[in-house]
């Protein structure tokens, strides 16, 4: 079974900088860039990541996930996206603690 990829949102605090589901996104989809041009050999999981982050970022369900995300937080929630690939189809859960 795959790894999901799970994106906790936060907003910033007087010592932390807060970042949304967007911005964990591509900040996630950097890091996989560089470290695949950095690569010696292919990395199937880590191509795998990129594709799916790349997905995620290009889906209209990211934009409702972002809102949602945004309005829990400001409630005082914690919360969490995760995104799963099962049978080569995206599925997206937003998770409120």
């Amino acid at each position: 079974m795959e790894q999901p990829i799970d994106l906790e949102p936060h907003y910033s605090t007087k010592d932390i900088p807060g970042k949304c589901i967007k911005c964990l996104a591509e900040q996630r989809l950097n890091s996989c860039l560089i470290e695949l041009l950095r690569g010696q050999k292919e990395d199937t999981e880590l191509a795998q990541t990129y594709e799916r982050l790349v997905a995620f970022l290009k889906s209209p369900e990211s934009q409702k996930l972002r809102e949602d995300s945004e309005r829990y937080l400001a409630d005082g929630k914690q919360v969490s996206v995760e995104i799963r690939f099962v049978d080569g189809t995206a599925q997206y859960e937003l998770k409120v603690k």
